[in-house]
């Protein structure tokens, strides 16, 4: 996760703040279950693909999309927020 995700925020960081993605929707975890709740997981969180191309609803990672609007996804917060 974290060179992808630095190198989504190099490539793309304009296009990030842009479309107004924010830190949690980006980097989000369950606030106390951490990743074993995925709908709770933001974008950068699920896998470690390259982001290939930003949108207002949506981030590609090539074969797989991460959706912004999800009916019963949740935002969490930030991973580095999350204590055991």
């Amino acid at each position: 996760m974290h060179e992808a995700a630095l190198d989504a925020l190099d490539r793309h960081g304009a296009a990030l703040i842009e479309h107004g993605w924010t830190t949690p929707e980006l980097f989000g975890v369950h606030p106390k279950i951490g990743t074993v709740r995925v709908d709770f997981c933001g974008a950068f969180v699920l896998g470690s693909r390259k982001v290939e191309t930003v949108f207002a609803d949506r981030i590609s990672f090539g074969l797989v999309t991460y959706y912004r609007y999800v009916p019963g996804a949740r935002t969490g917060i930030p991973i580095w927020d999350f204590r055991w």
